[in-house]
């Protein structure tokens, strides 16, 4: 007679005689170890799984859908093929992070190479506050974990702005992005202080400028021709400390061959007006990310409002 296979919440009974009880997972076991095997497998498998992860996400996800090919109609750029590559990257960029903070700094270093060889190099040997913005644009994880390679970067490190994530377990993943060269500062008003210090010291801050902020820390300016909501943070230190702007794309190489790195110095001179100023990154942002539209994150909803504020109609859009 074949088996009775029953579960009930964490228990399998089998027929009427044996029965076994499964403790449900714990997070802060399950996490950590599926990281280290992601770790543990060549970069391009890495990425193999992450593109099908990226088409799950696409496909079982009517939400993320809409959002995907909103974003990319609203920029011109919703092709079937650009579409199809946009979700595959979407999907890599979203697991690549458990490959690369786990390595180590010369397997990093060997994987990554610079457009212009030693553009980085040179920018750190300039004395002046360094503000390196790294949008959801190809792999920016790739970009902070190489500057820590730098030699310069242990006298010079790099300070993050990040968003802790609410699940302790993945608090304690999130913290293996910090080594020599790359600190790591939560997105409050003591992590707003720490990029300050950073950059008072002549060191260089990190920050996705295509996060939306929460309320009362960004303006409504154009991105893409449609207002969203923008971090004012970027122009608002660079006013304070005389910083140069520079944007960071790692983009990946097919093949799961590594990264390639170009470093866009944002040459406009600021004007102080820190809306105007936020305008003219975003606009500088839109170019950047034209050279590379297959590796932008089009899923994220980039237009949403933040909490307790309310989205801003674009006149243009509005009807007669």
């Amino acid at each position: 007679m074949a088996a009775d296979y029953r579960r009930v919440d964490s228990t399998i009974s089998i027929g009427s005689s044996i029965v076994l009880s499964l403790p449900p997972p714990d997070p802060a076991v399950v996490l950590p170890a599926l990281f280290r095997l992601l770790s543990r497998l060549p970069l391009a498998w890495v990425q193999m799984l992450g593109a099908a992860l990226g088409w799950l996400a696409y496909l079982l996800s009517p939400t993320y859908r809409r959002t995907l090919r909103a974003n990319l109609a609203q920029a011109c750029l919703d092709e079937p093929a650009l579409r199809c590559s946009a979700i595959a990257h979407a999907g890599r960029q979203a697991i690549e992070a458990a490959w690369l903070w786990q390595r180590a700094a010369d397997e990093i270093a060997g994987c990554v190479r610079e457009a212009e060889p030693g553009s980085l190099a040179r920018l750190l040997d300039d004395p002046r506050p360094l503000l390196l913005l790294t949008p959801h644009l190809g792999s920016f994880e790739a970009a902070a974990q190489y500057y820590a390679t730098q030699p310069l970067a242990r006298r010079r490190p790099m300070t993050v702005l990040f968003r802790p994530p609410r699940k302790q377990a993945l608090r304690r993943i999130i913290g293996e992005r910090a080594r020599p060269g790359l600190l790591l500062a939560p997105a409050s008003l003591a992590g707003v202080r720490m990029l300050m210090r950073a950059l008072r010291n002549g060191h260089t801050a990190g920050i996705l400028p295509d996060q939306v902020p929460s309320q009362g820390e960004g303006a409504w300016v154009k991105f893409f021709g449609r207002p969203a909501y923008t971090m004012t943070l970027p122009a608002r230190l660079a006013a304070a400390n005389g910083a140069r702007i520079v944007f960071a794309l790692c983009e990946r190489l097919p093949g799961g061959r590594g990264y390639l790195l170009r470093l866009v110095p944002f040459e406009q001179t600021l004007s102080g007006a820190i809306e105007a100023d936020t305008q003219r990154l975003n606009l500088a942002l839109e170019a950047l990310i034209r050279q590379c539209p297959t590796q932008y994150l089009w899923g994220y909803n980039r237009y949403k409002a933040p909490a307790g504020s309310a989205a801003v109609v674009d006149p243009n859009e509005a009807a007669p």
